[in-house]
C-alpha cells in the first residue's frame, strides 16, 4: 500500500483533503473515515487512459488559443463571449498532486482540486471548465443520476476559486467529447462530436460538507455503512457468508 498522510483525531496541524476526498465523504462517510484515518482506500479501478489522452489534446488545443488571447472556434460556435483564461498558476492548478488550494480555517482542512480549464468572459468573471469524454449512441447531457458527482465537482472548483478571491461565474461548462461509433471503418482514427454543456452551480453546500467531514475525522467511532456504497455492501455480504 502506498504511503499517505493519515489524520490523527483532533490534530492541530492542517490536513489535506482533495476534491475527490470530499466526494468520497459525500457518498460514504465510512469509506472516507477508513481512508483518511487508516489508509484503507476503496479498491482502485483501471486508469482511463483514452480519456486522459482526450483531456491532454483538449488542453493543448485550448492553450494554443490562450497564448493568442482569442476564443476557440468551438466557443464562438456556441456564442460564448469568453476566451481561455491565462494565468501563471494554471499549470499548478491543473496538476493532480497540487491543484488550487484553500485552507478552510474553521476546520484547518486544506481543500484542493485540479481543474481542466478556465475561461474568462467580458465582465472579467471566470467560468470553470471540465472536460469529459464518452461514447454513447445519444446526445450527451447532464441528466443521468450518476452525473450529480460531475456537478458537485464543478461546484467545489467554483468554491475554491471564489475562496481564493477570484470573481467566478455560477455558470460552468462541460466540454463533452462523444466518440462516434457508426463509421464504416476505423482507419486508426477515433472521431468525436464535441458539445459544450452549460451548468449553473450552487456551492452553498460545500462549507457545511467540509465541517461535517472534519467532525467525521475527529470521531473515533466508525461511521455506519452507506446504503448506496457498493464497497460497503460487498463487505457486508462477504461477512455474512464468512460467518
Amino acid at each position: 500500500m502506498a504511503w499517505k498522510e493519515l489524520y490523527k483525531t483532533n490534530q492541530s496541524n492542517s490536513f489535506r483533503v482533495s476534491r475527490s476526498g470530499l466526494e468520497l465523504f459525500t457518498k460514504c462517510p465510512r469509506c472516507f473515515w477508513l481512508d483518511k484515518k487508516f489508509g484503507i482506500g476503496q479498491p482502485g479501478g483501471l486508469p482511463f487512459t483514452l480519456n486522459s489522452a482526450v483531456d491532454a489534446l483538449l488542453k493543448n488545443e485550448f492553450d494554443g488559443h490562450r497564448s493568442k488571447g482569442v476564443a476557440h472556434p468551438l466557443m464562438k460556435s456556441y456564442g460564448l463571449k469568453a476566451v481561455p483564461f491565462a494565468h501563471e498558476m494554471l499549470d499548478i492548478w491543473r496538476s493532480n498532486f497540487k491543484g488550487i488550494t484553500y485552507l478552510h480555517k474553521p476546520t484547518n482542512l486544506l481543500i484542493t482540486g485540479a481543474i481542466d480549464d478556465i475561461w474568462q468572459n467580458e465582465q472579467g468573471e471566470l467560468h470553470i471548465v471540465d472536460y469529459k469524454s464518452t461514447a454513447v449512441n445519444k446526445e450527451v447531457s447532464l441528466d443521468d443520476e450518476w452525473k450529480e458527482a460531475y456537478k458537485r465537482q464543478m461546484e467545489i472548483y467554483q468554491w475554491l476559486f471564489r475562496s481564493n478571491g477570484f470573481k467566478v461565474s455560477s455558470t460552468g461548462y462541460f466540454v463533452y467529447c462523444n466518440g462516434i461509433k457508426d463509421k464504416q471503418a476505423f482507419d486508426a482514427k477515433l472521431e468525436f462530436k464535441v458539445t459544450i454543456l452549460p451548468y449553473t452551480g450552487n456551492d452553498n453546500w460545500v462549507e457545511q460538507t467540509i465541517t461535517n467531514a472534519k467532525k467525521c475525522l475527529d470521531s473515533d467511532i466508525i461511521p455506519n455503512p452507506s446504503l448506496n456504497c457498493e464497497f460497503c455492501n460487498y463487505r457486508t455480504a462477504v461477512k455474512k457468508i464468512e460467518k
